[in-house]
């Protein structure tokens, strides 16, 4: 899919989907940042912590102050621990740290991956990439390098479909091919998935539990698929900083050499600020 169609498709389905991703952004649920306080739900969330499938191999050593390290235990590879099943989605992380966190969605994309990489790595920064199954299986070793540098990858559907319009055996394919390539290439099953547009209904919240998986929304959006400008990106960043904000970005879908741009330029701003830029961590029931 080219440039021009994939922005036009997306438009399209925007509009069908804003309703539904504005129903699931009005609950003022919290997700745990490494070292936080449990989460606070909203009314309509189940009771209970937050449970699912969680890291296999051996704790990262913690890196520089501005990074939480990564809680590393759970159960065996391939095997979902019990997930609540949520009727929001996350939308923020807890502030107790003054954290901040990153997600770039639609990858992995060989021509700007790699530059956002670059740019955490750089600033000793970890994020989380929701990544498209049939991107993902093209470029397992992008894959690979997240899980090599500390990023949290998640599930973010195998071709970027609407959810709500498909039926549940549907949505379980596009979730659960994209678990598996996740799993083979990154080493562990996404603790973590994302409704494209933004679009969350029931059958979502349970096949993705049922997968192991806790759905993760955004606070801050970017908009950076419309192409604004680097300056636009991020002025939209640093104007939507706050103690406890997920940023949406993208690294695939398009021309992201803004948003390659744009990460440069606001994430020594943010680090500056005192915001330490981190990734959630799970909790096992």
């Amino acid at each position: 899919m080219n440039k021009d169609q994939f922005l036009s498709r997306r438009r399209t389905l925007l509009a069908g989907a804003a309703a539904l991703g504005a129903a699931g952004a009005a609950g003022a649920v919290q997700l745990l940042g490494a070292g936080a306080d449990p989460p606070v739900r909203s009314s309509a969330a189940p009771a209970g912590p937050a449970a699912g499938a969680q890291a296999t191999r051996a704790v990262r050593r913690p890196s520089a102050y501005r990074l939480q390290p990564i809680a590393g235990y759970g159960p065996a590879r391939g095997t979902p621990a019990r997930t609540l099943v949520r009727h929001e989605p996350f939308l923020r992380m807890s502030d107790r740290e003054h954290s901040m966190v990153l997600s770039f969605d639609d990858g992995p994309d060989p021509r700007w991956t790699p530059g956002i990489l670059r740019t955490l790595k750089a600033h000793d920064v970890r994020a989380m990439f929701f990544v498209c199954g049939e991107m993902a299986a093209d470029n397992k070793d992008l894959l690979r390098r997240m899980s090599d540098e500390g990023h949290v990858v998640g599930n973010h559907t195998w071709s970027h479909p609407l959810l709500t319009r498909l039926g549940r055996s549907a949505i379980r394919s596009q979730m659960e091919r994209t678990c598996e390539v996740i799993e083979e290439a990154y080493g562990e099953r996404p603790g973590w998935f994302r409704a494209p547009y933004g679009a969350w209904n029931r059958a979502v919240f349970e096949i993705g539990a049922d997968l192991g998986m806790e759905p993760l929304a955004w606070t801050v959006d970017t908009l950076d698929w419309t192409t604004p400008g680097a300056r636009t990106i991020e002025r939209r960043v640093m104007k939507g900083a706050g103690a406890g904000v997920v940023v949406l970005g993208h690294d695939a879908g398009g021309n992201r050499s803004q948003s390659v741009r744009a990460l440069r330029d606001y994430l020594p701003r943010l680090l500056d600020s005192g915001y330490h830029l981190t990734v959630p961590r799970r909790q096992l029931a």
